[in-house]
């Protein structure tokens, strides 16, 4: 693929667009704040992009937003050129959508992490609680002290969803495993703040924590490292993260951010795409965890087990996992 990069500016702020190819008809993806290659969120939307031109041959467009007061400009200009679709990462991109949505009626649009009520908009969701009841569990059982902790980024519904899953994981295999949280922070740069990452995960071992989740994007980094500089396990989110730090990172799980992008890319190019909202959980390959090399020997056979078991009941229904959004406050 070849890439052309041009600079534009936006609110006087200089930033980088990428862009491959030369046709009207190539999909954009417009990062969320972070960058691109944060380790987490956006890179496995990255990864979901070049699987697309790796496969396909084709080109695509990119843009790393440094505000959100950035995207809405990012994604008009996109639609101004012709992209088709235009994907935007990350729920702090719903008002832009929702205006870039309406003032390019004939353009189509997704958002990851967000529904987007318009015509021309494809919204892809995860319920997240369903992998973080496997992270919980497989927590409760790695844990030695019966203390294990969560770090979330921005505190918002879906963060707080997902440590509910956490908590539930974690209650199925004892009813006194202690779950310390903290969140980031309440803007969208708690997601990008491994400095306050580190502070947390500190802070959670020093009140007994030996196994961590990192729910905070960019943030999430600074977590595993403070964790890994300590001798505990960390456990990694959105992306792979068992290879940052090999036999001190437990296990990921996946939000497939990457096979949503390829999606919305390819049911254009193949004249199949439809707006609406689309809900990916285990049961539909939108969750998963991760077990390889990097972790292997972290995982008994036994952990394995109860985590498979797990994965199994919540996809056939047999294990319900409490969906705040849905069902309301925690009941832990």
């Amino acid at each position: 693929m070849t890439l052309l990069t041009w600079k534009s500016c936006i609110g006087g702020a200089a930033m980088l667009l990428a862009a491959s190819g030369g046709g009207l008809a190539e999909p954009a993806l417009v990062y969320s704040v972070g960058g691109k290659f944060d380790g987490s969120f956006n890179e496995a939307a990255y990864r979901g992009a070049e699987r697309y031109a790796s496969e396909t041959g084709d080109s695509y467009r990119d843009f790393e937003i440094a505000r959100d007061a950035e995207s809405l400009q990012a994604l008009r200009n996109f639609a101004r050129r012709g992209a088709d679709p235009i994907v935007a990462i990350g729920f702090n991109q719903a008002s832009a959508v929702s205006g870039a949505a309406a003032d390019f009626p004939n353009a189509n649009f997704a958002i990851v992490d967000m529904v987007v009520d318009a015509p021309n908009v494809r919204s892809v969701v995860f319920r997240e609680h369903e992998g973080a009841y496997i992270a919980g569990l497989l927590a409760a059982m790695a844990s030695k002290t019966g203390t294990i902790g969560f770090v979330g980024g921005m505190d918002i519904p879906i963060i707080r969803r997902f440590l509910c899953g956490y908590r539930e994981g974690a209650a199925s295999v004892s009813a006194d495993v202690r779950v310390i949280f903290n969140m980031a922070g309440d803007t969208p740069a708690a997601f990008a703040d491994p400095a306050r990452g580190a502070e947390l995960a500190r802070s959670q071992i020093a009140r007994g924590a030996d196994v961590i989740i990192q729910a905070a994007g960019g943030t999430g980094i600074g977590v595993l490292q403070a964790v890994a500089d300590a001798g505990k396990l960390g456990i990694g989110t959105d992306s792979n993260q068992n290879g940052l730090h090999p036999g001190r990172v437990l296990t990921s799980i996946r939000k497939r951010i990457d096979t949503a992008v390829f999606n919305n890319f390819v049911d254009v190019r193949d004249g199949r795409w439809t707006p609406g909202v689309q809900e990916l959980g285990l049961k539909d390959g939108g969750m998963d965890w991760v077990l390889d090399a990097d972790n292997r020997a972290l995982v008994t056979p036994a952990m394995e087990a109860a985590a498979r078991d797990a994965q199994a009941g919540i996809a056939e229904g047999r294990i319900l996992v409490h969906d705040t959004m849905r069902d309301g406050e925690c009941p832990l």
